[in-house]
């Protein structure tokens, strides 16, 4: 039944607020802002005019719901939250919303340390960045520890050193853990590293050259030396990094769209030098050129957490934007200053402009000539499997384990548009025999589709199996234990001579149909979709064993505290040896009683 959309236009108010499209069952279609909510509504029902995806918006359009608010900001954050909270289909949506990383400078500690940082920002201390990408964060480590020699190890480790470690024989540390500095001097190598965080290295440059000109004056050449190497350091990094002229904090974004597809490219600006880059492709299914791409994009990146200091001082976009000044406002509500957007700059700016923009079309020219890749493999696959139409998602399981230590099944999705790691999932596999992979997959399948049988998530139309007969046959099981219709089942079993290119296919439910020799083109994708799979199972197992190797067996026995477990390991010299103790010789160990030392050698014994 088709909206009926003269009535509800006739009661709409010219004031400020959002708009919530529902389908038929009562499902968010799409969330939008309006400075007039009559006028913004009414532009989706004219006669003509209309795009393709708006029309199939409203299309779909059974209800409207609107909210009223007292000015464009507060409709614009209002917007921005809902958004965050359905998730719907017509609104840009964002595939990779990893955290940026940052450098953490402890404040608290009285030898304060320097550490990577991404996630929450709970500990007390200092949030230097945001840095584009991992590599950033740990070449500026590497620099800092070369330079100013501020600790970065954990204070775990810090605590227990009775002696400097490697990082103070090869000059990347003082040694505070054992005293070998004073408290005034790591405080000033402390004092260093913070202004250069802050993009103050001309300070910095300034007190190391008074420093180097009074210990000459008191002839410690060691120690002038020592500031000669920080200056030159300082100064090879100013030479490398300063590519214009110019200083202050700015985000540089530029948008691009072609063909139901998007790309922004945003350049960080700090200190008058490009810090690094970041490429998005969000999902913008109305955006039809820059600039709504933007409207869209900005509030996802800038309205994330109340007083984020990764704020710039100034924004510039290659493209106008209708709610910059509601997003201004926003922003000022939020940090507390100005942060102007602009869209017309001149010199070394435009420059930087110029510069996103190529960047943003060419990484979207790539992007498009991949999707068409991407397409014909589909397309192909479609032939090879003798499906009526091409399937829209693909799921694949893998297992990985060590000698059946630490098993974890990975499942990884794949829609026509690429990889859909939002919809990944890795599964701890427990209480199997050890390498036991039908278990294991038994297990993960089960787990996977038994949620989705409840209503959450979708329902793939191919799930793949790396492996046999026997593997499918657990798949199609599990399938029917849970009732679930409509799903191939296709096994990637190896060739006899086990190289890539040799697989053959197996459809389950076709008498277990072998294809032997199936399109090239078809099999580059399953090898694609398999591969991931299997990288994703690894990572997940080397982290789960490598967890479970740094976890002292002395943890979580009833009564042994960290005290305790101290005291164990000083006197024994480590968790194999109090392995090997007798009751007798746990109560040896001071503060260990006859009750504690039974409980201790049973947590063990059972191990």
């Amino acid at each position: 039944m088709a909206f009926e959309s003269q009535n509800f236009l006739q009661s709409q108010t010219q004031r400020p607020g959002i708009y919530q499209m529902h389908d038929e069952r009562r499902q968010v279609l799409y969330v939008g802002k309006a400075k007039n909510l009559k006028n913004r509504l009414s532009s989706y029902f004219r006669s003509s005019g209309l795009t393709l995806k708006t029309a199939a918006l409203v299309k779909r359009i059974a209800s409207i719901d609107v909210t009223v608010t007292e000015t464009e900001t507060e409709a614009l954050i209002l917007e921005h939250n809902l958004i965050k909270q359905y998730r719907p289909p017509f609104n840009i949506l964002m595939r990779d919303d990893k955290s940026y990383p940052y450098i953490f400078m402890s404040d608290k500690d009285a030898w304060p340390r320097l550490a990577f940082h991404r996630g929450a920002k709970k500990q007390g201390g200092t949030y230097f960045g945001p840095f584009p990408s991992v590599h950033a964060v740990r070449e500026s480590l590497n620099f800092l520890q070369k330079t100013f020699r501020v600790r970065q190890c954990d204070d775990s480790f810090f605590r227990n050193r009775s002696r400097p470690c490697l990082q103070f024989q090869i000059k990347r540390c003082t040694a505070p853990c054992v005293n070998l500095i004073s408290d005034q001097d790591y405080a000033k190598d402390v004092e260093f590293t913070r202004l250069y965080l802050d993009g103050k290295s001309e300070s910095v440059l300034g007190a190391l050259e008074g420093e180097m000109e009074r210990a000459s004056q008191r002839l410690d050449f060691e120690k002038a030396a020592e500031k000669r190497d920080q200056i030159a350091a300082l100064r090879q990094v100013q030479a490398e990094q300063v590519i214009e002229k110019g200083r202050g904090s700015i985000d540089v974004v530029a948008a691009a769209v072609s063909a139901g597809q998007a790309c922004v490219h945003m350049l960080y600006v700090r200190q008058g030098r490009i810090l690094g880059s970041r490429s998005y492709y969000p999902k913008a299914p109305l955006a039809e050129v820059p600039s709504e791409l933007l409207d869209e994009f900005l509030p996802h990146v800038y309205l994330n957490g109340a007083g984020r200091p990764d704020v710039p001082k100034e924004i510039l976009l290659n493209a106008p934007v209708e709610g910059g000044a509601a997003l201004t406002q926003a922003l000022h509500e939020r940090v507390g200053r100005s942060v102007p957007i602009k869209d017309s700059v001149r010199g070394f700016r435009a420059k930087w402009v110029e510069l996103a923009t190529r960047t943003a079309e060419q990484n979207l020219t790539a992007k498009l000539a991949s999707r068409v890749t991407l397409e014909k493999r589909f397309d192909s696959l479609r032939e090879t499997l003798d499906l009526d139409s091409v399937p829209q998602r693909i799921e694949c399981f893998d297992i990985s384990h060590s000698s059946g230590e630490a098993v974890v099944a990975s499942c990884v999705v794949f829609d026509t548009n690429g990889a859909l790691k939002s919809d990944y999932r890795r599964f701890n596999i427990d209480n199997i025999v050890a390498g036991d992979d039908y278990a294991a997959m038994r297990q993960a399948i089960t787990r996977r589709y038994k949620r989705l049988t409840k209503g959450e998530g979708k329902l793939p139309d191919i799930v793949l199996i790396d492996g046999g007969k026997g593997q499918i046959g657990i798949a199609v099981e599990v399938l029917n234990e849970l009732a679930v219709q409509g799903v191939m089942v296709v096994g990637v079993a190896k060739g006899t001579t086990r190289k890539p290119g040799m697989e053959k296919l197996i459809i389950a439910g076709d008498q277990n149909r072998v294809i032997a020799r199936p399109q090239a083109v078809a099999l580059h994708l399953i090898q694609q979709i398999r591969d991931e799979a299997h990288r994703f199972a690894i990572t997940g197992h080397k982290q789960r064993r490598d967890k479970k190797r740094r976890t002292s067996p002395l943890e979580g026995i009833p009564g042994v505290g960290p005290t305790r477990r101290r005291d164990l390991l000083k006197h024994f010299g480590g968790s194999k040896e109090v392995q090997k103790a007798s009751v007798a010789d746990l109560m040896k160990v001071p503060n260990i009683s006859k009750k504690v030392a039974e409980s201790i050698y049973a947590a063990l014994y059972n191990e």
